[in-house]
This record gives structure tokens, sequence and C-alpha cells, in this order.
């Protein structure tokens, strides 16, 4: 990856961390690399609570008890405009994989993250924070 990837705060190339919706405690730390034009993210880290599992339990198919750290959960973002579209997100919580995009705000600090069935308007959101 090159150094200017690094130092262009408007894309998203970089370590991302995710916070947990219902506790508002970080989640994972989300590293995001770009490849042949599409993004990808990958878990870096995990913070797991003491009843929670390493593991993609509710996953299916080859990812079912995948372990969560390495898994792969953006995949297949492309550049449009100002946002990264066209993509899908995994939840390792749940085993579910939705449409998602991503757009880069506070001048690279933040990204958020939208996965949503179908139509954007049905669906979640998040905001992840820069860690480097």
């Amino acid at each position: 990856m090159s150094s200017a990837a690094w130092a262009d705060n408007s894309s998203p190339v970089g370590l991302w961390r995710n916070v947990d919706d219902v506790s508002g405690k970080p989640r994972a730390l989300i590293r995001i690399i770009e490849s042949n034009g599409t993004l990808q993210g990958r878990i870096e880290k995990v913070f797991l609570a003491a009843n929670e599992s390493p593991t993609c339990a509710k996953c299916e198919g080859a990812l079912k008890n995948a372990p969560v750290v390495g898994l792969v959960i953006l995949s297949g973002l492309k550049k449009d405009g100002n946002e990264y579209t066209g993509g899908q997100i995994l939840d390792p919580d749940n085993g579910k994989v939705y449409s998602s995009k991503i757009s880069v705000t506070n001048g690279g600090k933040k990204l958020n993250v939208r996965g949503f069935i179908g139509v954007s308007l049905l669906g979640r959101s998040q905001v992840w924070e820069r860690q480097q």
C-alpha cells in the first residue's frame, strides 16, 4: 500500500474501531484495504465480553464457527462520488450479510457504515473511528 493512501484522510483505507450499538463499548478493530479497485475490511482485534464467542457461531457455510479475528466483514465496495457503494457487510453477531455503503466524514476521522436490505432506508448505520 502506498504512503499516499495513508496520508489521504478522505480515503477509508486504514484501521477503524467500531462501537457496540447498545453498550457503547468498543467491539472490534477493522482494517480496510483497497485491492483491484474495491475495498475490503477484515477484523484485526475483538473486544469480547465474558459470555461472547470468538467464533462466528451464527454464520453459515464456510464461515460457520470461523474465528472472528481475521474474518472479512466488508467486501466489494467501489468508489461512487463521495461514497463507496455496492458492497456487502457481514454482522458476525447474527451471521447475516447485508448490502452496504460507507463514507468518510469529519476530516477523515469518522466512517459512516450503513448495512441494509434492499434499499438503504431499511437498515442501520454505525460510525467507526479512525485508529490509524
